[in-house]
């Protein structure tokens, strides 16, 4: 008997994909036969062509780009960046440390761009059922919790990276390369949270990488997708970087510094 025969094709359709092609002699990725990728197709494109089923053009490609360069690293302070040091020192390899760490990427802590990403797309689908923005953008915020994803900064009072990419974004909406809805839904949720304050709460990197992602034509949840994909960068520097230190066992705080005791 031939072990290669599947004569009803149960096999094949169980794993049956168009993700990708592999047989002797044969690699595809969404139909692209890989040995065409390999020198022409750069890794951004990659992602839009194994997420999307297609190509991007240039211009789409280098506001994905400027996302996830964006979105790369925060600092140690970032509770992925520690796990990723702590657990480099426990004797576990990088991919152990960079998968410990990208397991913390959860809804508190990497999930605020998919989270504003339906923030906005609400706004959107309130204003298309015949109201206008200002009174849409109150409306789902009064059914939002007090924490608006995408917006105010703990260490920054105003995220360095916003204006470079909201610049971006302004050219892209200038030149029709993205339909700029989700940006002005942005802007009017900034503005209507900052109605009547002193100190404002600007829109952060979460924010703004949302839009570029909506406008992209990106769901939600590959909001959140695309953020893993560009912190694990980081993620794997700081683990590599804590591997040569020679450190072991390496805790959250330094082992001079002994945790308050609770009563």
């Amino acid at each position: 008997m031939n072990d290669n025969v599947d004569p009803t094709g149960a096999v094949a359709g169980w794993w049956a994909t168009a993700v990708s092609r592999m047989e002797p002699g044969v690699i595809e990725l969404r139909g692209h036969p890989v040995q065409e990728l390999i020198g022409t197709t750069s890794l951004t494109s990659m992602i839009w062509l194994m997420l999307r089923g297609e190509l991007p053009c240039p211009r789409r490609t280098r506001l994905l780009e400027a996302a996830l360069v964006a979105s790369v690293d925060h600092g140690p302070q970032a509770p992925s960046i520690a796990i990723a040091r702590m657990a480099a020192t426990c004797g576990i390899g990088l991919n152990n440390a960079v998968a410990s760490a990208v397991n913390a990427l959860g809804d508190s802590h990497g999930g605020a761009g998919e989270q504003c990403v339906c923030l906005l797309t609400e706004i959107l689908e309130a204003e298309g059922a015949g109201i206008d923005l200002e009174t849409a953008v109150e409306q789902v915020i009064a059914t939002w919790p007090h924490y608006l994803p995408g917006y105010g900064h703990r260490f920054h009072p105003v995220d360095p990276r916003r204006d470079p990419l909201l610049s971006l974004v302004d050219e892209a909406v200038r030149d029709g390369v993205v339909a700029g809805d989700h940006l002005r839904a942005a802007r009017a949720v900034e503005a209507a949270l900052n109605r009547g304050r002193a100190t404002p709460v600007p829109m952060n990197i979460d924010g703004a990488t949302a839009v570029i992602y909506a406008e992209l034509g990106f769901p939600a949840p590959l909001a959140r997708g695309m953020f893993v994909i560009s912190r694990s960068i980081g993620i794997l520097a700081h683990a590599w970087e804590e591997t040569q230190q020679g450190r072991r066992n390496k805790g959250p705080i330094p082992r001079s510094i002994l945790p308050a005791h609770l009563t």
